[in-house]
């Protein structure tokens, strides 16, 4: 498989990628800089692809990206278009290599994986990563949600880029990818 696919995701300085609880900012990402914000258009718009969850999903108000296929992994609810041909949205439950074989039939050639903690988890359980881009924000949560649920993967530091705001910008290279 030719097909490349990566992590994007973004963290409090503690790592978590939401507050725990029903805190307002669970259900946004708002919480995010302007810069990860600009950072994460740029990297899915070059992927034309993105994959999250039912949570992530709605997170953005169940309203596809703009511009880019929105694959939503749902058990129980089917996610279609309205017909905005800008505003393509599937529901999938396709394991994480069928998924990629399927994208790249269709000639996509890159995949922004976007969330949310179990997602991540699958993917990288499947081992089809090749990347991880990761924001810190200068920020804490007292508790929240792990990137990974019980998985520690092997990820090789590329490289890092802190912005004056203290948003710092990390990539990764994947070193457990089947």
């Amino acid at each position: 498989m030719s097909i490349k696919a990566f992590i994007i995701v973004a963290t409090s300085k503690n790592l978590f990628i939401a507050p725990a609880g029903d805190n307002e900012s669970v259900k946004s990402t708002k919480w995010t800089s302007k810069d990860d914000l600009n950072r994460f258009i740029e990297l899915t718009k070059r992927a034309r692809v993105v994959v999250m969850g039912s949570k992530t999903f709605a997170t953005m108000g169940n309203k596809p990206l703009k511009n880019r296929l929105n694959i939503v992994y749902s058990r129980s609810k089917k996610f279609e278009s309205s017909g905005d041909p800008e505003r393509v949205v599937e529901t999938t439950t396709d394991e994480p290599a069928t998924l990629l074989q399927k994208l790249e039939a269709r000639g996509y050639t890159e995949v922004a994986i976007c969330g949310g903690a179990e997602i991540y988890t699958k993917f990288m359980r499947a081992g089809v990563v090749d990347r991880i881009y990761h924001t810190i924000e200068p920020l804490s949560f007292d508790s929240g949600i792990p990137i990974f649920n019980g998985l520690v993967p092997q990820w090789k530091f590329e490289t890092q880029q802190t912005l004056p705001s203290g948003t710092i910008f990390a990539e990764y290279s994947v070193i457990n990818k089947k």
